[in-house]
């Protein structure tokens, strides 16, 4: 089972490339299961048709510790498994406990076995790696592939930088490495040409651009991810192409982060040249 987790700057689209690539390796024959790493507990939504699915937390805390595995998962698109952590009351607690709490759950109750068939799990995860909840599935082996969703805006690149930090301390003592970066366009000027220069001074490639277009608006109004909402549109095509990226990736490297001004001189370099 290959251990996939996918980090980024919040409001990249994390959730939404993690649910539409799913659903692409779906459509290959792997057995997959997302687990929701977001106290929102919204990584599954368009997997699922738009159910409210019920997360780790909120069980435990309704129905306390005798839990069984049917009680935190829910069958999405494709035959997925679909799980999310949640997090504390608002105002109350870290919410990257949540994240600890549901994977040692998940094992505790038998969701990694071989007997479950998983081609993949995979984390949608929360922002950067900035604390240990967030950072958990990266430093405890839960993740060993970390796909970075970025774009060309500095903010975007300078997170997906800080997490290749991360993973460069953690990759010292355990099997997690950097898979690549997906460039989630917002249509930046000389956008792809700078995520691959990116992507080549980490130390790593560009395994995929999916370019901006709405029918991905279009289908999460829907409550569902391209592939299922309108196979036939180019942009479930993209999907389609980054998932199969992904399952045959095999560039996997302990990523070489930039400096902070580098990293400026990298956006200027691209940014004037129109």
């Amino acid at each position: 089972m290959r251990k996939v987790a996918i980090y980024g700057k919040g409001g990249i689209g994390k959730s939404t490339t993690t649910q539409n690539t799913v659903a692409g390796l779906c459509e290959l024959g792997r057995k997959v299961m997302v687990v929701g790493c977001d106290p929102k507990a919204d990584s599954t939504r368009l997997l699922l048709g738009g159910l409210s699915q019920k997360s780790v937390l909120d069980t435990l805390r309704e129905e306390g510790e005798d839990v069984e595995l049917e009680d935190i998962r829910k069958e999405g698109y494709g035959g997925t498994w679909c799980v999310e952590s949640g997090g504390p009351e608002p105002g109350v607690g870290c919410a990257g406990r949540g994240i600890i709490t549901s994977i040692n759950m998940l094992e505790s109750l038998g969701a990694y076995e071989e007997s479950e068939g998983l081609d993949y799990a995979f984390y949608d995860v929360l922002g950067d790696v900035v604390c240990g909840g967030f950072a958990m599935p990266i430093r405890d082996g839960k993740a060993e592939e970390i796909y970075i969703v970025v774009s060309g805006e500095m903010m975007a690149m300078y997170a997906a930088n800080n997490i290749s930090k991360g993973i460069m301390k953690f990759a010292q003592s355990g099997n997690v490495r950097l898979g690549g970066l997906i460039c989630n366009s917002r249509a930046v000027d000389n956008e792809q040409e700078m995520i691959e220069k990116f992507a080549e001074k980490l130390g790593t490639h560009m395994i995929w651009f999916v370019p901006r277009d709405n029918d991905v608006q279009r289908a999460e109004i829907n409550r569902k991810t391209v592939i299922e909402w309108k196979p036939e549109v180019p942009q479930a095509d993209k999907y389609r192409g980054l998932a199969k990226a992904i399952d045959a990736n095999e560039k996997f490297v302990i990523p070489t982060p930039m400096e902070i001004e580098e990293l400026e001189s990298l956006l200027m370099e691209f940014g004037l040249m129109n």
